[in-house]
């Protein structure tokens, strides 16, 4: 016979409270991955100060107790919380020994999600103008252009060739500072300030995050493919229509032959190509590259030597040559 208020009747009445949290909360299990959404903070907080805090063994089960407890107050409620924690830490604590670690680090998926912008099948690009201090490392900052015309500002280019970006950037704001206002030997017309931009293939992932109250699109860089990520430079004006030709059914890529009258056009076009050739001796952007759009309208640019993506392959290696007769 035994004792009311025993061992067996007290472990008794707590798995009859957590039965009767499991069977509340059955109708709710939906809306947990929502909570755990609108509820990151928790990440940064559940155990904080302790080696299990980055494992998701741990916070996942903690969280589904925090957001069991918000839902209900009863005395089961709490145990169920509790009882959730403990296995999380178990499991967190059992792998840390049977793989000999000091604490059990997993990714947990970014607090914001990731977005792609941008067409599949279309051109988007990155025009760096500043560089920002990001998660601790400098970053170049811009805007991106969408493959429809639209424009994006306060882009933070942040993953690979983050600090090619920034290096060539300052090359051509150099070279500018060096020659803008200078004239042309061969059409005498004024040189003009060119802008470095950088073209990908695909859709674009993004992250929107906060800095200083500002908020923020991050492009991640490292979710990209290199292959589809290319450099150019053009006259700082057309850098918008050089996104639109090359999404331009029928635009293609050609080079300038070192005779050609293009040269001599006493126009931006004229001008912008001998600019491109001249930038090229001082830089890994040799020049004297056009696109040629359909309609036989030519925009005159240069290429990033440093990054070419072997699927821009058309327009970073131009297999066409340009003569304005034919």
């Amino acid at each position: 016979m035994q004792q009311s208020g025993g061992l067996e009747d007290i472990l008794g009445k707590i798995g009859n409270n957590i039965k009767s949290s499991f069977e509340k909360i059955k109708d709710k299990i939906e809306e947990f991955p929502i909570y755990i959404r609108d509820k990151t903070y928790y990440t940064g907080s559940i155990m904080k100060g302790t080696t299990l805090v980055s494992s998701p063994l741990l916070i996942i089960p903690a969280m589904a107790g925090l957001y069991i407890e918000n839902l209900y107050k009863s005395p089961g409620d709490k145990l169920l919380k509790y009882a959730l924690i403990g296995v999380g830490a178990a499991v967190a604590i059992g792998l840390g020994i049977i793989f000999g670690l000091n604490a059990i680090h997993f990714s947990l998926p970014s607090l914001n999600n990731i977005q792609y912008l941008g067409s599949q099948n279309g051109y988007e690009a990155f025009v760096p103008n500043n560089v920002i201090n990001y998660n601790g490392h400098t970053d170049p900052v811009g805007y991106l252009i969408l493959n429809n015309g639209s424009t994006i500002n306060n882009v933070i280019w942040d993953g690979q060739y983050s600090g090619t970006i920034i290096q060539n950037h300052n090359q051509i704001n150099q070279l500018n500072n060096q020659f803008v206002g200078q004239i042309d030997p061969i059409n005498n017309q004024p040189y003009v300030p060119l802008q470095d931009f950088y073209v990908i293939e695909g859709q674009v992932p993004v992250e929107n995050v906060t800095i200083n109250g500002q908020m923020y699109y991050i492009i991640e860089a490292n979710n990209i493919n290199p292959a589809n990520i290319a450099g150019f430079y053009t006259y700082q004006g057309w850098v918008t229509n050089f996104v639109e030709a090359i999404n331009t059914p029928g635009t293609y890529a050609a080079v300038l032959p070192g005779n050609s009258p293009v040269f001599q056009w006493e126009n931006l076009t004229g001008t912008v190509a001998y600019q491109t050739k001249l930038y090229g001796h001082y830089g890994p952007f040799p020049g004297g590259a056009v696109l040629v759009l359909p309609n036989r309208t030519i925009i005159s640019y240069g290429i990033n030597n440093d990054i070419l993506g072997s699927s821009l392959f058309n327009f970073t290696t131009p297999q066409h040559t340009y003569n304005p007769s034919s």
